[in-house]
């Protein structure tokens, strides 16, 4: 199971920007088998994806723009190929799509993706945070109508498990709606005190060990462990969290 553990790229945003390949060789150093990435920062794809290939790091998924998904979508299938990962998932949304029709208008540009890459062997999903459950649409949350199934044109879920909590629901119970759906999840921790600020994987106030158990059973191929802010060097938070999973993985499997 250590293997499914990657390192969400974002958390180590201001590194990569002053040294990609050698933010990529620390992370590789500390243990991980694979990362995120969620832009490169002005570097060309062919390098990283040969810096990656060096240091035997694998790609869980790539975080790409809804803009881009429907502007340069040709562009993100080739870096996918070059990456070596089926997974495209939209990151985030602009406020001025967090609304009831903004959200239906996400629904049908993801469904159209789907429909073009679908057939070439991709997967479209969507990463949520909390806004998407400040809006219900037909009576369910946003995210949910987002997510609805569709047989043809499948949009897979990434559910982060800190913006579930930050929206007073249980990481647990919701993702268990999406068993057999989520390829990754995103695994966030949660400070115990009023702040509810963003924490190390195992420091906060989030049980991961039933989360973990959860996802071995229920179809998830990687755990994407990403810290938006951290209080010092992000490479450090990285660290800890590993540390953390890495003993609970022992555990589980002990």
């Amino acid at each position: 199971m250590r293997e499914k553990l990657a390192a969400q790229l974002f958390t180590v945003r201001n590194e990569l920007k002053r040294d990609f390949p050698g933010t990529l060789r620390e992370l590789r150093k500390m243990g991980w088998a694979a990362v995120q990435i969620d832009g490169l920062h002005g570097n060309e794809p062919q390098e990283i994806a040969a810096v990656m290939r060096e240091l035997g790091l694998k790609a869980a998924g790539m975080h790409v723009g809804l803009e881009r998904m429907n502007q340069d979508l040709q562009a993100v299938l080739e870096e996918g190929r070059l990456f070596g990962t089926k997974d495209i998932i939209c990151h985030s949304l602009p406020d001025r799509l967090q609304n009831d029709e903004g959200y239906r208008s996400v629904r049908r540009d993801l469904l159209a993706v789907s429909a073009k890459v679908s057939p070439l062997g991709f997967r479209v999903g969507y990463h949520n945070h909390d806004f998407e459950f400040h809006t219900e649409i037909d009576g369910r949350y946003a995210l949910d109508h987002v997510l609805e199934p569709d047989a043809e044109r499948p949009i897979y879920a990434e559910i982060d498990t800190y913006w579930v909590k930050k929206a007073g629901l249980d990481p647990l119970q919701y993702i268990s709606k999406y068993a057999k759906r989520m390829p990754i999840l995103h695994l966030k921790d949660m400070t115990a005190d009023a702040r509810r600020d963003f924490a190390e994987i195992g420091s906060g106030a989030i049980d991961f060990a039933p989360i973990l158990r959860w996802g071995e059973a229920n179809g998830v191929e990687w755990y994407a462990v990403e810290q938006d802010y951290c209080p010092g060097s992000p490479l450090d938070s990285l660290a800890n969290s590993l540390e953390y999973l890495t003993k609970e993985i022992s555990l589980s499997e002990g």
